[in-house]
């Protein structure tokens, strides 16, 4: 059990106030400007060379797949991921 006199409280207690006092001189950042922001959307989509994956015939149904693949000789690639289907949410 730990105890108010303890080595890790008195670590706790000096790592809450050391935080404590970080955030006092902390500050938000400079909203950018529209300047900023164009350049950003330029510079933040891929590449097409980065976007090779997008040209593979992806099923979206492992029953068809597993129908081509066994058509074709072919093993499947299953990429799969948990979360909302358009994104990990």
């Amino acid at each position: 059990m730990i105890g108010r006199n303890s080595p890790i409280a008195a670590m706790t207690c000096g790592l809450v106030l050391t935080m404590l006092c970080a955030a006092r001189f902390a500050r938000a950042a400079e909203p950018i400007t529209p300047e900023q922001l164009a350049r950003l959307r330029a510079e933040i989509p891929p590449a097409p060379s980065e976007q090779k994956w997008t040209q593979i015939p992806w099923q979206t149904s492992l029953w068809a797949a597993r129908q081509q693949a066994a058509a074709q000789g072919k093993p499947i690639l299953l990429w799969e991921m948990d979360g909302h289907p358009l994104g990990c949410v």
